[in-house]
C-alpha cells in the first residue's frame, strides 16, 4: 500500500497532472463568430484566444497562425452557411430560392449579421492581401455559379439566346452583397425578402415560344 505522501505516477514521470484537451470543435465555432463579427484584419491573437478559451500557445499548437485558424474557419462556414444555386432546376427558380435562403441566414439572430466571405476582408490592410484574394476567389465562384446556371437555361430555351449570362450574374452577385450590407446595417429578414422579390422581376421574360 502506498503512503498518502508518495507522488502521482504523473509527477514521479515528471509530467505533473494530466492537463485536459480543450474542444477544438467549439474553439474554431468561436473564432469564425470573432472573425465574422469583427473581420479578419481588426480580430486579435488575444481576443480570438479570450473568445476560445485557449491560451495563444494552445492556439499556435492546434492551428498553426492566425491565417491557418481563418482559413479552418473559412472552411466552417462554407460547410454550414455556404450557398449557391441548385443545379437541376431552371435558374430563375434557383436564383430565387438562393436570394430568399440568404434573406433568411443573413438576419438569422443565432449567429452575427451578413456574410463572412463578402465581409471579413473589408478592412484588410497590404498585410492581409492573401485573405482579400481568398475572399474575392470564393465571391467569384459564387458568380460563376451563377452564370452556369444561367447559361444552361439559354441552352434549354427558357432564356433569350442574347441573355448576357455573366452580366446578369453580376448583377445578382451584387443583389448579394447589397443584401450582406443591409444586413449588417440592421434590416431584418421580411425586408430582404421583399429586396429580394424586386431584384427576380429583373430576370430576362423567356422567348416567344420557348421551353417553360
Amino acid at each position: 500500500m502506498s503512503s498518502v505522501n508518495s507522488p502521482s505516477k504523473a509527477a514521479r514521470r515528471g509530467g505533473g497532472p494530466t492537463r485536459r484537451a480543450f474542444d477544438r470543435d467549439r474553439a474554431l465555432a468561436a473564432a469564425l463568430r470573432e472573425f465574422w463579427t469583427y473581420g479578419y484584419d481588426t480580430t486579435s491573437i488575444a481576443t480570438l484566444t479570450e473568445a476560445m478559451g485557449i491560451k495563444p500557445p494552445s492556439l499556435y499548437a492546434a492551428f498553426g497562425d492566425k491565417r491557418q485558424l481563418f482559413e479552418e474557419a473559412l472552411q466552417l462556414y462554407v460547410r454550414t452557411h455556404g450557398t449557391t444555386p441548385s443545379r437541376g432546376t431552371d435558374a430563375r427558380s434557383a436564383v430565387a430560392a438562393m436570394l430568399r435562403h440568404l434573406a433568411a441566414d443573413y438576419t438569422d439572430p443565432s449567429h452575427p449579421p451578413g456574410c463572412l466571405i463578402i465581409s471579413a476582408a473589408a478592412n484588410c490592410g497590404p498585410g492581409s492581401q492573401g485573405v482579400k484574394d481568398r475572399l474575392r476567389a470564393l465571391r467569384e465562384e459564387a458568380k460563376a455559379a451563377i452564370a452556369s446556371c444561367i447559361r444552361g437555361d439559354i441552352d434549354a430555351g427558357r432564356l433569350p439566346a442574347t441573355t448576357d449570362a455573366d452580366a446578369l450574374a453580376a448583377f445578382y452577385a451584387a443583389v448579394v452583397q447589397g443584401m450582406n450590407q443591409q444586413a449588417c446595417d440592421g434590416v431584418g429578414r421580411e425586408m430582404l425578402e421583399r429586396l429580394a422579390d424586386a431584384a427576380m422581376s429583373a430576370w430576362p421574360a423567356p422567348p416567344a415560344g420557348g421551353a417553360d
